[in-house]
């Protein structure tokens, strides 16, 4: 019956998330006994009205992380002057959305990773607008991935930890992302003028429900961090065998089952600064404007 309401009124699945929470806030509402419950019930209760009629991010909310019965498989606190290209290599080097990627973006210092973005006069591809992005060489099925970050400041750019297999975008492949799918760890999207203050969850892969053009997204929510662009915070995502769950700072944000299934395939795990397209910085000033992204560490763990 829900299910009918949902497809008439046209909810996103994101809102379709809010308005399911809105239901189990409102039972604890009616059956907690203590004031300090109830009191911190309505707040969510708020946060998630916000969300739908107004679009405005909500805070996690959810169980707090547990790694019990994983192990770290992978971690990079990038403590050296360089890259480790051992086990990272550069992605997409080249013209992207009619700007750039180039290694010459790409910088360890003071135990971080730091992707810049600027517009260069005499770049490796010529004028233009630069960013960078590097993948893991080693690909991963399943666990609990976590970066540790200052998301970039200003217009233009936006700051991303994700997880992307190489066809998700087509039907026959992905199978509805059991042949693999992306995985959106965090997005801190400021390039349409948007404070980036919150990130995002997402999902895309294509084939849903058999579906054979294009490809299918879930939008999971807006979720706020703790001063995201002046503090480190953590993103993860503990990929299971049965779901996605999304974590902030060690709280669950959300989970989802969307498509078809989980991805049954190795992906590769990505970092990167990007640019959605070059009319996002028309309004930039070429001679003054710069942005970071700034890494503390990535970690992987598996069961």
């Amino acid at each position: 019956m829900l299910d009918k309401i949902y497809t008439l009124l046209k909810l996103s699945y994101r809102e379709i998330w809010a308005v399911e929470k809105l239901f189990e806030y409102f039972g604890n509402l009616f059956s907690t006994f203590s004031l300090k419950g109830a009191f911190s019930t309505l707040l969510a209760i708020v946060e998630l009205l916000q969300m739908l009629i107004l679009g405005l991010p909500t805070t996690p909310r959810g169980e707090v992380l547990d790694l019990t019965g994983y192990s770290i498989v992978f971690y990079d606190e990038f403590d050296g002057d360089t890259l480790d290209t051992n086990v990272w290599e550069y992605r997409g080097n080249g013209e992207r959305r009619g700007s750039y990627n180039a290694s010459s973006q790409v910088s360890v210092k003071d135990g971080n990773l730091i992707i810049a973005g600027e517009y260069l006069t005499d770049g490796e591809y010529g004028e233009g607008w630069y960013t960078a992005a590097i993948k893991l060489k080693e690909r991963y099925k399943q666990g609990y991935f976590e970066i540790k970050c200052k998301v970039n400041k200003g217009h233009g750019y936006w700051s991303a930890f994700w997880i992307q297999a190489d066809a998700p975008y087509t039907a026959s492949v992905s199978k509805g992302g059991i042949g693999g799918a992306e995985l959106d760890i965090f997005e801190s999207k400021c390039y349409d003028d948007k404070d980036n203050y919150c990130v995002t969850h997402a999902i895309h892969c294509a084939g849903v429900d058999g579906v054979q053009e294009g490809f299918q997204s879930a939008m999971l929510g807006m979720f706020y961090g703790n001063n995201v662009t002046e503090e480190y915070n953590t993103y993860g995502l503990e990929w299971t065998e049965d779901e996605y769950i999304f974590y902030i700072n060690g709280v669950e944000t959300c989970r989802s089952t969307f498509g078809n299934g989980v991805s049954q395939v190795e992906e590769d795990v990505i970092v990167s600064l990007e640019i959605p397209a070059i009319e996002n910085l028309a309004g930039l000033d070429k001679e003054t404007f710069g942005t970071e992204f700034v890494v503390d560490y990535v970690k992987i763990y598996q069961k």
